[in-house]
């Protein structure tokens, strides 16, 4: 009845240092097989060996047989002693089986790649970890509120596969997706906010219109702007939430990038667990940042030019905007009265890293004629010396909640003197941001130039902040033109927008 995490493993199998020198010692898969059976049911975990050894036979294949059933043919399996259903009321016996194949020295290198390597447990009934498969059946069904357990396994290695270093076409183009408050469950999720009907299982749901904007935007890279955990207990084994949050964008082998909302903690693992749970996703461009600097989750990507220059020509800032700074214990654990904000130390990091980028003449030239000799550099001298200038790539900047500012009144468009610079629909629900601030905006945002020289003029280097909705972010000529409409469910176009660059509104 005890959590064996607190016991420092005195659950574990009985063993001696010469097997554990020969076996290797019990590794425990860090998930509880009981922990949707209800508080009467006792802790029950699962203990396998790791052997680095060539000479010990290995596991080529498992299954879970009910008592009275075995594998046919029976040679060469063994099952596991108890039942992985032990201390649910209830429930018929379940065991798990294993194949003892040939040593290491023996296989065949296919061979190697086919033996079982890792066991795990999956709550809910969506996929499982990458390079993991489920073993059927679940050792907990699913019942109402109760949601499936399953024992998952691992053949081989499954290296995932890294993202691609990020570059603009030829044609200089970038498409960014950024996809913001999945408020993904261990369930298949409750629908919310929906005129879809009927409307079931939401997590499939939003999986599948993620999957059609793929489709239609192909886009560079997805940015996940946070929330990505429902949290409010529905989300309690981070784990599993995570194994499906992305599926969508991986499965087409798209780069993605994440920061952190206020939900995402809210149940189970902390930021840095959640981090590095991330970096082993396929395709994933998420990083920890500096331990210093408050937050989990503060870095910064660049996208360069896919000519042989590969100059920096678009900055991405990813920032932690922390989660709640206050709030009072209940029952039912934290409740939030108030949203946290961007510290000091991220203000200092942030300008720090703007100063370090280089200014590049802009706008940019692919490098493309270093093979035509001098045909091409008298082009290059014809084009009008004062179209280009010396600045810093533009930027955009992602995290999770709003600055005070998000809220102001939009500007006046200089172009009509009349018309706000405003699309879309607001003032539908009440401010997200934060009541505490320490001036981020004012000391970051308005401080980081495009220019640091005197007589340069005030242009801002940061041209987009990105915090919740779904947002297209295409930026063509080089980075110099940012363009940001949404595609609804519908496949329609809308607060379609020039942010910077031709047709932008004059800053």
């Amino acid at each position: 009845m005890v959590d064996p995490s607190l016991g420092n493993d005195l659950c574990a199998p009985d063993s001696t240092s010469e097997k554990d020198a020969i076996k290797g010692k019990w590794v425990r898969v860090q998930r509880d097989l009981n922990l949707e059976g209800g508080y009467t049911s006792p802790y029950l975990s699962i203990y396998y060996r790791r052997t680095r050894r060539q000479d010990i036979n290995l596991i080529t294949d498992v299954q879970l047989l009910p008592e009275k059933q075995e594998p046919s043919p029976l040679t060469g399996w063994s099952r596991v002693d108890m039942s992985l259903r032990s201390g649910v009321l209830g429930t018929p016996p379940l065991y798990l089986w294993y194949l003892v194949g040939k040593t290491a020295s023996e296989m065949t290198a296919a061979e190697r790649a086919n033996i079982v390597t890792e066991l795990d447990v999956l709550y809910g009934e969506d996929v499982p970890w990458y390079g993991f498969e489920k073993l059927d059946p679940p050792t907990m069904p699913a019942k109402g509120k109760v949601e499936a357990t399953w024992i998952t396994y691992r053949r081989g290695v499954k290296v995932p596969p890294r993202a691609p270093p990020l570059h603009f076409s030829r044609n200089g183009k970038f498409k960014i997706l950024q996809v913001a408050d999945l408020h993904y469950s261990v369930s298949q999720g409750s629908c919310r906010d929906t005129d879809v009907t009927p409307c079931v299982h939401s997590d499939n749901l939003t999986t599948t219109l993620l999957g059609k904007a793929l489709d239609a935007e192909k886009p560079d890279l997805v940015v996940f702007s946070g929330d990505q955990l429902n949290g409010q207990r529905t989300s309690w084994d981070p784990k599993s939430v995570l194994a499906k949050f992305a599926k969508a964008v991986t499965d087409r082998g798209i780069p993605w990038a994440a920061v952190f909302g206020n939900h995402d903690d809210e149940d189970g693992l902390r930021r840095e667990d959640q981090l590095i749970l991330m970096k082993g996703l396929p395709y994933s461009l998420v990083e920890r940042g500096p331990k210093d600097v408050h937050g989990v989750g503060n870095y910064v990507l660049k996208v360069r030019s896919a000519d042989p220059s590969k100059t920096h020509l678009l900055t991405l800032y990813f920032l932690d905007s922390g989660s709640y700074a206050r709030g009072y214990m209940s029952f039912f654990g934290l409740v939030p009265t108030a949203y946290d904000w961007i510290r000091e130390t991220q203000i200092n990091w942030f300008l720090q890293q703007s100063g370090s980028i280089k200014p590049i003449e802009r706008p940019f030239t692919p490098d493309s004629g270093k093979d035509i000799g001098h045909a091409w550099k008298e082009r290059q001298e014809q084009i009008t010396p004062d179209l280009k200038r010396l600045a810093k790539p533009n930027a955009l900047m992602f995290f999770h909640i709003p600055l005070p500012e998000a809220y102001s009144t939009a500007d006046v468009d200089p172009r009509t003197r009349s018309k706000l610079l405003d699309v879309g629909s607001n003032g539908l629900e009440g401010p997200g941001n934060a009541k505490d601030t320490a001036g981020f905006f004012q000391k970051a945002i308005l401080q980081a130039q495009e220019n640091d020289h005197i007589g340069k003029g005030n242009v801002l280097e940061v041209k987009v902040i990105g915090n919740g909705h779904c947002h297209v972010y295409e930026l063509s000529d080089y980075g110099e033109t940012i363009r940001t409409y949404k595609r609804t469910e519908k496949d329609e176009i809308v607060d379609d927008m020039i942010l910077a660059g031709k047709g932008a509104p004059p800053l």
